[in-house]
């Protein structure tokens, strides 16, 4: 019999990706489309979208772009391609790209997009994922023989911070002080509708103030492939030689534009359950023997912790059937998504406490 929160959440059907693991949680990237994506994917209006005529993508686009309030949208393959042409379009060459620490685009995107665009990264500091402006206003005022600031880049929610978000105060203050040094400001948004269903807002707020969002709908959206990148018409004309630059001229796109409709129509509501979910995960795991965390980081899907011996517990846990990432020798990573039911999410704490009992005798 299905739970409350499953009867009101038809996308925790699926198989996980996995070869092995009866629960997926290394990422939300490993999520299926669900019924109504592979419906919608099947009868697609689709055309060659490099001459701009699948009609399916132009509308993603447009409802994306009229949604976050842009005037434009282009869809891109993947986040990485979106932030790198958000990138080059926004900085010249030998400019400075401020991000924080522990940013995606620095820690696993910065060889392309420094290789790509020419600028160099400089990086700030952002306990919780969200620098203070004082650091950003420091950044932008370095003088001297030092490169000038092209960019800012933030990112909500924050991966490697915990999945937190950036608040919406915290937000309008460093792009006021990005406005006082006429640099440009982007939004890494790859989950930025889980910062709105978390701060309870629109998602129209969360990109409010950013010359350009870069927002994924693949991750806890669910749908198979897709980022769309926002900004103004002059801006996304210019990025749209840059996606081709890079290679990422589509065709018929529509196929999975049309899951990216149903992704922002029907699953960003229920993004909350993957919020209450991976709260409750995290409260059962932290009172285990050996386990440190941050309880208060955790306000969305991510949850990181810490145990003596990550690697030995992530091949532990896939021998019960669980996938996880271990993203150092100390620190796990566990990432809640439509596939996770309660269920899961139970069976998840009960095999970690098992786990952990093991380490000991090893040792």
């Amino acid at each position: 019999m299905l739970t409350e929160i499953e009867s009101r959440d038809p996308g925790t059907i699926g198989l996980m990706t996995h070869p092995t693991a009866r629960i997926d949680l290394r990422s939300d990237t490993v999520t299926k489309p669900t019924p109504e994506m592979w419906k919608a994917m099947n009868r697609a209006d689709v055309g060659d979208d490099v001459y701009g005529e699948d009609r399916t993508v132009n509308r993603l686009q447009a409802e994306m772009a009229e949604r976050c309030g842009f005037e434009a949208g282009l869809i891109f393959p993947s986040g990485t391609m979106s932030n790198l042409a958000a990138i080059a379009t926004h900085a010249n060459r030998g400019t400075n790209l401020i991000v924080p620490e522990g940013s995606h685009i620095y820690e696993h995107e910065m060889a392309g997009v420094s290789t790509f665009t020419g600028v160099v990264p400089v990086i700030v500091p952002a306990p919780r994922g969200a620098p203070e402006v004082s650091e950003i206003s420091a950044a932008l005022s370095r003088s001297g023989n030092l490169p000038r600031s092209g960019v800012i880049a933030l990112e909500n929610t924050h991966n490697r911070a915990g999945g937190t978000v950036l608040p919406i105060e915290r937000q309008q203050a460093l792009i006021s002080v990005a406005r006082e040094h006429n640099v440009s400001v982007h939004l890494d948004g790859a989950r930025a509708f889980n910062a709105a269903v978390a701060l309870k807002t629109s998602i129209e707020n969360v990109c409010q103030g950013f010359d350009s969002v870069s927002i994924c709908l693949s991750k806890g959206l669910g749908a198979p492939i897709g980022t769309v990148l926002l900004g103004s018409k002059q801006f996304i004309e210019k990025a749209h030689w840059y996606r081709r630059m890079a290679g990422g001229g589509m065709r018929q796109a529509g196929v999975f534009a049309a899951a990216g409709l149903v992704a922002i129509n029907q699953m960003v509501d229920r993004l909350v359950l993957d919020h209450e979910r991976a709260r409750i995960l995290a409260e059962g795991i932290a009172p285990l023997p050996g386990v440190e965390i941050d309880l208060s980081s955790v306000e969305t899907n991510l949850i990181y912790f810490s145990v003596p011996d990550a690697l030995a517990l992530r091949a532990e846990l896939e021998l019960q059937g669980i996938a996880c990432k271990a993203t150092s020798a100390d620190r796990i990573r566990m990432v809640v998504h439509h596939h996770i039911t309660d269920e899961a999410v139970g069976e998840t704490v009960r095999a970690v406490s098992r786990a952990l009992k093991l380490f000991p005798a090893r040792r």
